[in-house]
């Protein structure tokens, strides 16, 4: 090697370490394509695989809400597809001349969590290599963007300390449908117990719940946690999905859950017969079916859970011309779902706000995705079956709490809550993972109608808060700090 390639190597090398240590320092990703495009382009690929090799998490976010998707392989041409494109492979990486660099930037909420897939040359959809964060869906397996103000909620994983429920199985061949399917039933730790009666929830796609969904893990830390009262699970598969939840078959569908399944479930388990105990649940299409079997039947059904759902128009007019049934509801839609399915779950939500229901809705940073559904679940489950000391407790209906306003926050938010006069209440503050954080308001109450404004000063993410009376507690609520 000559004296001047040496020299010129050396000068390379200390430009390369000198921009390294620039970029430790929080320089941001334009100066990165700056200086890349700056440099001859035989010097580009290894400041690009520096980079790469320096520790950064990828995706690449600056200031809470600036992301940049990067990929540092051979290729022609390279996209981003996920929930944020409906899936479309069309948003195309930059490519960076001279090197194999490429990169997307966009922005996104700083609590968004959204599923998505690099795709090479237009025909190949991979895992993000640098992202080590993954999701499993109704497709497989996806990249997982987590934004900073994402929490990942503690209650979908698997904890070997923990009491477990137990999964039972069993076929059911149905007379109205003419076929058979797999259903499983968990039951809490503990089952049975001298308890009379169980609360019960029923989730339709059932499976999906269980294995994408994560819902035993779930139901396991809620209840350990004293978090919602022990509940009896029912997972019911589908056999002809389409038809069954939002087709041709949705009453013979509803006949068969109402008429045939569950009158056995009620026989075999140890099932509160009270609407008011007795939930049914679905995403998607799965939604759909859940607000139709509650709209149909109130009686036998009294809380409804429906995720990101398809709300065909037959119930968004039951709704809203018929008369108000006595149902408590959850629903909620990501702001990267299915395009067609937004404006069906807000109409529904101000056809319940302007008929009085008993409702909560949410609209999550997220898209139409099991990671969305699994990560949001414990609120319906806390708001349908809040823990009691005992399991045929049922919370005073003139105890309630929240929900605050703004929700998110930031900085701070208002929590109202509602007890008759001369009640000795608690209200604390809990992480996602029970452990007490403080207590926000401890006392004898004058009046009915309280509320107290709690100021955030730690770190962003979701927490508990709790409203005890005596020394049982009644109701909690989720708060989501930015």
């Amino acid at each position: 090697m000559t004296v001047i390639k040496k020299l010129a190597l050396r000068s390379f090398l200390i430009l390369t370490a000198c921009f390294l240590a620039v970029m430790m320092q929080g320089q941001s990703f334009a100066d990165l394509i700056s200086r890349l495009n700056a440099l001859p382009a035989a010097n580009r690929q290894a400041v690009a695989d520096s980079f790469m090799n320096s520790g950064h998490s990828i995706p690449f976010i600056e200031n809470d809400t600036l992301v940049h998707f990067v990929y540092n392989a051979p290729a022609v041409a390279v996209s981003v597809a996920g929930d944020a494109t409906g899936w479309n492979p069309d948003k195309y990486m930059t490519h960076v001349n001279g090197c194999n660099f490429h990169y997307y930037t966009t922005s996104y909420e700083s609590d968004a969590r959204l599923d998505y897939k690099l795709v090479i040359d237009s025909a190949n959809w991979i895992l993000d290599p640098k992202n080590p964060n993954t999701c499993f869906g109704g497709y497989g397996q996806n990249s997982e963007l987590r934004m900073p103000g994402y929490t990942v909620p503690p209650e979908i994983s698997y904890y070997s300390t923990l009491q477990h429920g137990t999964l039972r199985d069993t076929t059911f061949h149905s007379v109205t449908l003419g076929n058979s399917r797999l259903v499983r039933v968990y039951l809490p730790p503990g089952y049975p117990s001298e308890s009379t009666s169980y609360p019960v929830i029923l989730f339709h796609d059932g499976i999906d719940y269980i294995n994408l969904c994560n819902t035993p893990n779930i139901l396991d830390y809620l209840i350990s946690q004293h978090l919602i009262s022990p509940v009896i699970g029912v997972f019911v598969p589908p056999v002809d999905r389409t038809a069954e939840y939002a087709g041709g078959k949705i009453d013979l569908f509803t006949s068969f859950i109402v008429n045939e399944l569950m009158p056995v479930i009620d026989t075999r388990y140890k099932t509160s017969r009270e609407p008011s105990k007795r939930a049914v649940a679905g995403a998607s299409d799965g939604g759909n079916i859940s607000l139709y079997i509650g709209m149909k039947h109130p009686e036998q059904f009294g809380k409804i859970c429906a995720q990101s759902s398809d709300v065909q128009s037959v119930i968004s007019s039951t709704f809203s011309t018929g008369p108000k049934l006595n149902l408590s509801l959850y629903i909620d839609i990501g702001t990267y779902d299915i395009g067609v399915l937004i404006p069906m779950v807000h109409g529904l939500r101000d056809i319940l706000q302007s008929k009085g229901y008993d409702f909560q809705y949410r609209e999550w940073h997220e898209g139409h995705s099991w990671g969305n559904w699994k990560g949001h679940l414990r609120i319906p489950l806390m708001q349908f079956f809040p823990y009691a000391s005992g399991l045929n407790e049922t919370p005073p209906a003139d105890i309630r709490l929240g929900p605050n306003k703004p929700n998110p926050f930031r900085g701070q938010t208002t929590i109202p809550f509602f007890a008759p006069a001369g009640s000795d209440i608690e209200l604390s503050l809990f992480d996602m993972k029970g452990v007490k954080i403080e207590t926000l308001f401890s006392g004898i109450v004058n009046s009915e109608v309280n509320s107290i404004k709690y100021r955030h000063h730690k770190p962003s993410g979701q927490f508990i808060v709790t409203l005890s009376e005596g020394r049982t507690t009644r109701r909690s609520i989720i708060i989501n700090a930015l």
